[in-house]
C-alpha cells in the first residue's frame, strides 16, 4: 500500500510539472508572438478586415506618326454585388435587371451567392452605370473601367491588334507592346465587420492605377484609309480573295501602311467578317485565320518581282552589265527541261536593260545559271532574305528555300524568276527597300517612341545597323534599270504624272500549278533616282485579267499619285506621259 501511494505521488508531480511546463512555454510563446510579431499578425488581421475591388489602369493609346489617335480608352463601369450588404434583395435584382438587360434569373442567381464579392456584369456603359449608380442600392458596387476603343474600326486592323476582357493585347501592336502600354492596375480597399459588413466610419482607401504609357508609330492614318479603300475596291473590282498593300520608308524602314483586306472589326474582333463567315470550320479556326496578318505571316512565291534580286546579285558579282546583248527565241532548255518565256514567240536580239524591261525569263535563268547556286544562296545570305526581318509584329514567318544541296540547274534556273520557292510580302518589301536605297539593309518597323501621359519620352525603339548589302553603284544601276521598266516596259501602268517611278510586275501561279489561280504584284518606288517611298501590291486570286502590269500596277500608280505630294515629296518630271493602258 506505501508503494502504492508513493507510485501516485510521484505520477503526480510529473503531470503537475509537465503542465507547468507546458503553461510556461504557451506563455513564452505568446510573449513572444505580442511583442515581436505584433506588427506582422496586425497586418493580417488588417487584410482579413479589408475588402479589395481592382481598378483598372487606363491602357496607353496607339498614336500615328501625325498625332492621332488610333488606339484609345472608352469609360466604361463593372458592376458588382456584396451579398452581406444587400439590405432589399427584390431592389437589387429589379433595378439590374432593368438597367443591364440581362433575365431576371441570371441576376437572382448572382445577387443570392453568398460570396465575399460578385461580378454581375462588365464594360456596361457609362451612362446606365451612372444611372445604377444612382439608385444608391445598399450592397450594389458600380466601379469606372476602362474598355480599348478603336475609332477607326476595320482601319489597320489586323496591324494594331485588339484587347480581351482582361485588357491584355492579343495579336498586333497591342500584344507586342502590350508591356509598356498595359500600366498598372489601382485598388479600392474597404474594411468590414465580422459580418462581412462595410464599416463606413472607416471609409475606404483607394490606391490609384498607373495609366500605360501611350505608343507613338510610323504609320500614317491617311495613307492608311487611302489605301483600304483602294485595297477594298481592287478587291471588289476584280473579285479576288484578297488584296495587300504595304508602304515604307526604304531609306529607314519605317512602316507608314500595312492593309490586309478583307478587314475585321476591331469594335467586335469576335464576330466573323461576311467573308469568313461564308466559310467551313470550327470557329476558332475562322477567327485566327480572320485575324492572320498576311503581310507578315504568310509567304507565297513572288514570280518576276524577284528579278530585282537576282539583278542585284548578277550585278554585285559583274556577270552582267546593263549593255550586254542576250537573245530570247520564247524559251531555254535547261538540262532536259524546257522553259518558256511569258512572251512565247521571244524578245529576239535585246540588251540586258531592255530584257528586264520585257521581263525576259531566259535572260534571268542565264543569270542565274552563270552564278552558279553556292554563289547565288551567298547573296541571299548578304541580302539577309533567308531569315525573318526583325519587324515589332508577332507571327513573322520566315522565307522556304530551298537547301543548297537539292538546288540542281533546273531548280537554281526557276529561282532565278522567282519560282519554287516563297518569302513573304514583308521580307520582299524590306529586301527590295535595301537594294535600292544606297545598298543598306533597313529593319522594317512601327514604334518610334512610348511617352507618359505628359509627354515626357520613356523609351526610344532604334532599329540595329545591319550593314551594306550591295555596293552604291549597284544600287544606283539597279534604280536605273527599274525606273527604265515603269518608263517603257512591262510596268508602265505604274507611271506617275510628273515623277520618276521605278519598279517590277510579277504574275505568279498558285500551287498546286495548273490550278488557275494566279498572284499578281507590283512593287514600286519614287522617285526613282533617290527613293523617298516604296509600296508593294498583291493582289490574290483575282478572276478575269490575272497579269500583275495590268492590275497590280495601277494600283500602285494610284496610291503614289495621291501620297507623294501629301508627303511632301517634290516632281521629279515636268512632262511625264500618263500611264498607258496595256
Amino acid at each position: 500500500m506505501e508503494r502504492l501511494r508513493v507510485y501516485s505521488h510521484r505520477k503526480a508531480k510529473l503531470i503537475g510539472g509537465t503542465f507547468i511546463v507546458v503553461l510556461l512555454a504557451l506563455g513564452l510563446r505568446v510573449g513572444y508572438l505580442m511583442i515581436f510579431r505584433a506588427s506582422h499578425y496586425a497586418e493580417l488581421a488588417v487584410e482579413v478586415e479589408q475588402r479589395e475591388r481592382k481598378v483598372k489602369a487606363a491602357r496607353g493609346r496607339i498614336i500615328d506618326r501625325n498625332g492621332v489617335i488610333l488606339a484609345s480608352n472608352k469609360t466604361v463601369c463593372t458592376i458588382s454585388v456584396i451579398h452581406n450588404q444587400i439590405e432589399d434583395p427584390e431592389a437589387v435584382i429589379s433595378c439590374l435587371t432593368k438597367e443591364l438587360g440581362l433575365t431576371e434569373e441570371e441576376i437572382r442567381k448572382k445577387v443570392e451567392k453568398v460570396s465575399s464579392i460578385e461580378k454581375i456584369k462588365t464594360n456596361v456603359e457609362k451612362d446606365i452605370g451612372d444611372a445604377i449608380r444612382a439608385y444608391d442600392l445598399a450592397g450594389v458596387k458600380v466601379d469606372d473601367d476602362y474598355k480599348r476603343y478603336y475609332p477607326y474600326d476595320r482601319i489597320l486592323s489586323k496591324v494594331l491588334g485588339f484587347t480581351g476582357g482582361d485588357n491584355q493585347g492579343i495579336i498586333g501592336l497591342e500584344a507586342y507592346y502590350d508591356e509598356a502600354l498595359q500600366g498598372e492596375d489601382g485598388k479600392i480597399l474597404t474594411y468590414t465587420d465580422a459580418r462581412g459588413v462595410e464599416v463606413a466610419e472607416l471609409g475606404e482607401v483607394r490606391l490609384e492605377p498607373e495609366a500605360g504609357d501611350d505608343l507613338y508609330v510610323s504609320l500614317d492614318y491617311n495613307i492608311s484609309r487611302f489605301a483600304t479603300q483602294l485595297a477594298e475596291q481592287t478587291m471588289q473590282r476584280h473579285q479576288a480573295s484578297g488584296v495587300e498593300i504595304i508602304v515604307m520608308n526604304p531609306k529607314n524602314g519605317e512602316i507608314y501602311t500595312m492593309v490586309n483586306v478583307p478587314e475585321f472589326s476591331l469594335q467586335e474582333p469576335f464576330t466573323l467578317t461576311e467573308y469568313m463567315a461564308g466559310q467551313t470550320g470550327e470557329k476558332t479556326d475562322l477567327l485566327n485565320e480572320m485575324w492572320r496578318n498576311i503581310c507578315i505571316s504568310d509567304t507565297y512565291e513572288p514570280g518576276s518581282t524577284f528579278k530585282i534580286i537576282t539583278t542585284a546579285a548578277a550585278l554585285e558579282e559583274g556577270v552582267v552589265t546593263p549593255e550586254e546583248s542576250f537573245y530570247c527565241n520564247g524559251s531555254i532548255t535547261v538540262e532536259d527541261t524546257r522553259i518558256r518565256c511569258h512572251k512565247t514567240t521571244g524578245h529576239g536580239s535585246e540588251d540586258f536593260t531592255h530584257a528586264i524591261m520585257n521581263s525576259c525569263n531566259p535572260v534571268f535563268i542565264q543569270l542565274g545559271l552563270r552564278l552558279g547556286a553556292p554563289r547565288f544562296f551567298h547573296y541571299f545570305e548578304q541580302f539577309q532574305m533567308l531569315s525573318t526581318t526583325g519587324i515589332d509584329l508577332p507571327g513573322e514567318g520566315a522565307t522556304i528555300m530551298h537547301q543548297l544541296k537539292n538546288v540542281g540547274p533546273v531548280e537554281l534556273a526557276t529561282i532565278s524568276f522567282g519560282q519554287s520557292f516563297q518569302l513573304t510580302p514583308i521580307q520582299m518589301a524590306s529586301t527590295v527597300s535595301s537594294l535600292i536605297n544606297g545598298g543598306e539593309r533597313v529593319t522594317p518597323h512601327i514604334a518610334l517612341t512610348c511617352r507618359d501621359r505628359d509627354g515626357k519620352v520613356t523609351r526610344t525603339y532604334k532599329t540595329k545597323d545591319k550593314g551594306s548589302v550591295v555596293s552604291k553603284e549597284t544600287s544606283e544601276i539597279l534604280r536605273g534599270l527599274l525606273h527604265q521598266v515603269v518608263a517603257e516596259g512591262t510596268g508602265k501602268n505604274g507611271q506617275v504624272a510628273g515623277f520618276a517611278v521605278g519598279g517590277k510586275t510579277a504574275t505568279s501561279q498558285m500551287l498546286p500549278r495548273g490550278s488557275g489561280k494566279y498572284i499578281a504584284s507590283f512593287i514600286g518606288f519614287a522617285p526613282a533616282e533617290d527613293p523617298e517611298v516604296l509600296a508593294i501590291v498583291i493582289i490574290h486570286e483575282p478572276q478575269g485579267i490575272y497579269y500583275g502590269g495590268t492590275i497590280a500596277a495601277p494600283v500602285c500608280s494610284q496610291l503614289f499619285e495621291n501620297i507623294l505630294p501629301y508627303l511632301g515629296v517634290e516632281e521629279t518630271e515636268k512632262n511625264t506621259d500618263s500611264a498607258v493602258a496595256q
